[in-house]
């Protein structure tokens, strides 16, 4: 039995750590878990000797360790994104203009972070860094910013909470929280989040989110294109169809989906 608490307390732990936007304090983590502070700290010595938790002694916190990262990743292969999205990202690629070669990925928020679960492409396809397993800075990619719209705002801010949060690739994109609130409000009203060289130099995004049964952002489908700037009819085909397969993912989940867009000149 005393085994089986262990087991139970280390669970917890690193579901409080998953939950939060960044490494955290031991007396917040004891706290939040219900255990003695001394308890807290014997299993997370035992945790970070494993690799499951990572100690940062320079900010007294403690975050997830490569261990739990494998796991992670592991599940990923298994989830139902990874069973579900491709036929999804397969459709999307069929309403694409048939002479423009694109890659559609499906992702879903990781902290600050874009992380990549499924790809597909169109003939005639390039490579691009959205690969399957990729992390990329959310405040940039279409494809985080899609989910972030769909945040509350207070757990955006707790995200990005000051300008230290954010990663700059190009020198495009909101590197601020003012920033990102004035872009997010507009793609919020949009229905679909656009980024044009903010994470590569010539090339473009377009990304929708679908939601869960609860209505919070699930994962994101996107669609990238080799162009430093989307035309207005281009943009608006992209939108029309990452838009949908936002939609038919959502139904896939079990949420209720949408299909509203606006696309800007």
């Amino acid at each position: 039995m005393a085994d089986a608490t262990a087991a139970r307390r280390a669970m917890a732990i690193l579901r409080c750590l998953a939950a939060a936007p960044g490494p955290v304090p031991a007396a917040v983590i004891a706290r939040d878990v219900g255990l003695p502070r001394s308890s807290a700290y014997h299993l997370l010595t035992a945790m970070a000797d494993d690799g499951f938790v990572v100690h940062y002694p320079g900010e007294q916190r403690w975050g997830l360790g490569v261990a739990a990262f494998e796991i992670g990743t592991a599940y990923l292969r298994q989830e139902p994104l990874q069973r579900l999205a491709p036929q999804v990202l397969r459709s999307v690629a069929r309403r694409l203009p048939a002479d423009l070669p694109a890659v559609v990925h499906c992702a879903v928020l990781h902290g600050r972070e874009t992380l990549y679960v499924a790809t597909t492409s169109t003939p005639r396809a390039f490579s691009i860094v959205a690969e399957v397993g990729v992390r990329l800075p959310a405040n940039l990619t279409a494809s985080g910013r899609a989910m972030l719209a769909l945040l509350p705002a207070a757990q955006v801010r707790a995200i990005f909470p000051d300008g230290r949060s954010f990663v700059d690739r190009t020198g495009v994109g909101p590197l601020t929280p003012a920033a990102l609130t004035r872009l997010l409000a507009q793609e919020r009203r949009a229905g679909v989040s656009v980024e044009e060289g903010m994470v590569a130099s010539g090339f473009a995004s377009v990304a929708a989110s679908s939601t869960d049964r609860e209505g919070r952002p699930a994962a994101s489908v996107g669609v990238t294109v080799h162009a430093p700037r989307l035309a207005s009819g281009q943009r608006a085909a992209l939108a029309s169809a990452v838009t949908r397969g936002a939609h038919d993912l959502s139904l896939l989940l079990g949420g209720a989906g949408q299909l509203r867009f606006t696309v800007s000149p």
